[in-house]
């Protein structure tokens, strides 16, 4: 363990195990066009074919919000960032973006794979980041299912793009 910098303060933190019902809400309202645009290139034979870049683009473009997410919550440790908090922040980063720059490049199948093992790590590795303190208790218990709907709708999305379905 490091040794607090002799130049800090105390702040006392409450955290919610359950976060207010709005925020809740907020979160899922994210994944909503993810699914949406996976239903849609599933179930609706005259589906603009800009739906699937764009459903990949939000889908970008959410990984990439959250490693600022990540990154604004490494700020309040009291010795500072962790490693894994900073490599976490750049893989979701760099995932984010090299899935919206596969998406202009056509790669749309590598774009699904990238999307879908940046969502799997915040659904698997979130979690144990709640239990450790970098993060908000309650992504314990939201992250899991928040990110469990997006591999899926994802994953749908995969199928789709591999021919599959």
């Amino acid at each position: 363990m490091r040794a607090r910098a002799s130049d800090t303060i105390a702040i006392p933190v409450r955290e919610p195990v359950r976060p207010p019902l709005i925020d809740d809400l907020l979160a899922y309202a994210a994944i909503v066009p993810i699914t949406a645009g996976a239903l849609a290139l599933l179930f609706w034979s005259g589906a603009p074919t800009i739906f699937l870049p764009l459903t990949l683009i939000w889908a970008g473009a959410i990984v990439t919000f959250l490693s600022g997410v990540r990154r604004g919550l490494s700020f309040r440790m009291p010795d500072g960032a962790t490693l894994a908090q900073l490599a976490m922040m750049l893989w979701l980063f760099l995932a984010g973006l090299g899935s919206i720059l596969l998406t202009g490049a056509q790669a749309f199948g590598a774009a699904t794979l990238l999307l879908l093992a940046a969502y799997v790590s915040l659904a698997v590795l979130d979690p144990i980041a709640a239990r450790r303190g970098e993060v908000p208790n309650y992504f314990a218990r939201l992250r899991p299912f928040q990110m469990g709907l997006a591999v899926l709708s994802l994953a749908l999305i995969g199928l789709r793009v591999g021919g599959f379905v």
